[in-house]
């Protein structure tokens, strides 16, 4: 008969198990929110197929012999050229590679301040298909060099001016070998004084947007270069970081979209494949911020001469103690050292090496007079020491040190000085950041330590609707023909990809895998702790209520109102059911038969002359037991 800890303790482990098995599907099946048009539109993944292939490798529905065998390629789908619709302000698929030398223009500028030797931008561009191509036929701009300046740019079709619409730009990126130090990021050219030919990076620009990596910084750039109306100057406004993690973008090697939205109302948002991963407003999230601060520090006013900024001085009022002895030194001898026995007092602890011999060639003339290198005197090695014996150093009780008299609160205290405000004389507030400078023309200027890096489909347009059926015909493909590469992997390798873009689903799947193989061995090799009552007598033999009294007095009376009790007994049988009494009577059958089958089985111990009974249950748990450990 199970116990009710043991019901409780099953129920929890299978709950438990529920739980965590649901959570891990639901993390996995998480990954498909990386579809551009996830949250966008509605129409689901664009590769259902592919995840299909996900879940099945993770649920474990795949079978050895359908992983044994090798699936033939994934036929890539015919590239098509894609087209604008509605209108575009530049729109570049890089579909012909002549339009590298028709379209675009090479710097043929020097940068200031580099050395000569990589001063030129020199760096090589070409239209060609990218390593691995998603498309068949689909041609990218790539950037060939390392460690070289490259500097490339071409004309909008009509300059952009900010009148009232979005401002939207977005392009691809894939870093085909990884990026060590570079950028990919794009500059929107400013529309007055283009000189494309000598494009350097000092070429006014309106907008730089785009990924950029050093070292272990991962940055993607959002900067916009803001007029001051009252003075004419150009400042650079910077916007934060992104608060989520970016590294991904730069190393997996895969195509991504970058996309920025810069409103009429000055929010911005920046997403990349279709998720929103910054966004803001020009007024409130740029660095430094677009209007400065309506008053400003004096910088011709100075700190008055009795300005009292200590907080804390001297008590005046001190004096110091009679007792107090500055003259006692911090170290004293100590009075109550005693020498060690066999102390060697004659013998020094360093002697000439008797070994030693003058060098040939030495002259006492040149050289004066040779001496011997000392070495340590082995007749110290087993003595407690040699030479002149000092007794040691102690602290001085009596020492104190130079007397101060102690701090107290300054009631002159005025604080910590600081120049007066004063109104800012080049205040200005621009409440219409939106309305930047109008754009002219896309430029790449870049240095970059890694080669091969992959730009296509640049749009500029004011229209989500452009934006959509542009993405449709060029990201969307290759994103879905790049994720169906997943189904050809491992479990373990599915996993990982899945885990590096979100590295807290290591914790999950630990939780999985561990805990319930923690479970079931705690509820397998561990026994219960709860004891049946009437077990537990049946065990040890103690008394239970019913049992007689052992001596004579109570005997009788055991005897008399044992007849009472059978009396009464058999008159509450005669009530109940028919069915109540024989279910009763059968579980009484099946614990004796079960008393009896435990004697076979087990050696049963006496108990105070009677034999002890193990329960059925109790052997059912022991097997339990033996099964599982």
């Amino acid at each position: 008969m199970k116990t009710p800890s043991m019901f409780l303790r099953k129920s929890l482990l299978i709950f438990l198990l529920l739980a965590l098995c649901t959570s891990f599907v639901r993390a996995v099946e998480g990954d498909k929110d990386n579809d551009y048009f996830t949250g966008i539109k509605e129409g689901g993944d664009l590769d259902d197929e592919a995840d299909d292939d996900i879940e099945k490798h993770i649920e474990g529905d795949v079978s050895e012999e359908e992983e044994k065998v090798e699936e033939p390629p994934v036929e890539r789908p015919l590239y098509t050229k894609p087209k604008v619709v509605g209108f575009a302000y530049f729109a570049e698929p890089f579909h012909n590679e002549k339009d590298l030398d028709k379209k675009w223009i090479l710097s043929q500028a020097r940068k200031e301040g580099a050395e000569d030797s990589i001063a030129k931008y020199d760096g090589r561009w070409s239209i060609e298909e990218p390593d691995v191509n998603p498309l068949k036929g689909d041609l990218a701009l790539i950037l060939k060099s390392k460690a070289k300046h490259h500097a490339i740019s071409c004309k909008l079709q009509k300059p952009y001016d900010f009148v009232g619409k979005p401002f939207i730009i977005q392009y691809e990126v894939k870093f085909q070998n990884g990026i060590e130090c570079g950028g990919a990021y794009v500059k929107l050219l400013s529309k007055d004084n283009l000189d494309l030919l000598h494009f350097h990076d000092k070429t006014s620009y309106t907008i730089m947007f785009g990924p950029d990596k050093c070292g272990l910084d991962y940055k993607l750039h959002f900067i916009f270069r803001h007029k001051n109306p009252k003075t004419g100057e150009i400042t650079e406004k910077h916007a934060k970081k992104p608060t989520g993690s970016i590294e991904s973008y730069f190393t997996d090697k895969k195509t991504h979209l970058y996309q920025l939205i810069v409103n009429p109302d000055n929010t911005f948002k920046i997403s990349v494949d279709g998720t929103v991963v910054n966004e803001g407003n020009l007024l409130e999230d740029m660095t430094p911020p677009v209007n400065p601060a309506k008053e400003i520090e004096d910088n011709k006013d100075q700190k008055p001469g009795d300005w009292d900024d200590r907080e804390k001085i001297a008590d005046p009022d001190a004096v110091k103690p009679d007792d107090w002895d500055e003259e006692q030194p911090e170290k004293i001898t100590d009075e109550d050292a005693v020498k060690p026995s066999g102390w060697l007092d004659e013998e020094p602890e360093d002697i000439p090496d008797p070994d030693a011999e003058k060098p040939a060639d030495w002259d006492d003339d040149m050289d004066g007079e040779w001496e011997a290198p000392l070495i340590s005197n082995p007749k110290c090695a087993d003595a407690p020491g040699c030479g002149e014996w000092k007794p040691g150093m102690i602290d001085n009780p009596k020492y104190k040190g130079k007397w101060r008299p102690p701090m107290i609160d300054n009631p002159n205290y005025q604080g910590i000085w600081k120049p007066r405000m004063i109104p800012n004389p080049d205040y200005f507030e621009d409440l219409n950041p939106y309305q930047m400078i109008p754009i002219g023309a896309v430029g790449l200027e870049l240095w970059s330590m890694t080669d091969s890096i992959m730009f296509d489909n640049i749009l500029i347009t004011d229209n989500l609707a452009t934006t959509t059926k542009w993405t449709e015909d060029t990201f969307a493909l290759k994103q879905a023909q790049e994720k169906s590469s997943i189904s050809g992997k491992s479990v373990v390798q599915a996993v990982i990809d899945v885990t590096n873009e979100r590295p807290w689903l290591w914790a999950v799947f630990i939780v999985v895998v561990l805990l319930p193989i923690v479970l079931v061995i705690a509820y397998c090799c561990v026994g219960s702790s709860a004891k049946d009552e009437t077990a537990e007598r049946k065990k040890t033999d103690a008394p239970s209520p019913d049992d007689k009294v052992s001596d004579d007095s109570g005997k009788a009376k055991g005897d008399s109102e044992e007849v009472k009790e059978d009396s009464e007994k058999k008159k509450e049988d005669s009530d109940k059911p028919a069915d109540e009494g024989n279910q009763e009577e059968e579980e009484e059958e099946e614990e004796e038969e079960g008393d009896n089958a435990s004697g076979s089985e087990e050696k049963v111990e006496p108990v105070d002359g009677r034999p002890k009974k193990p329960l059925k249950g109790d052997l059912e748990v022991e097997k339990v037991k033996n099964r599982c450990c």
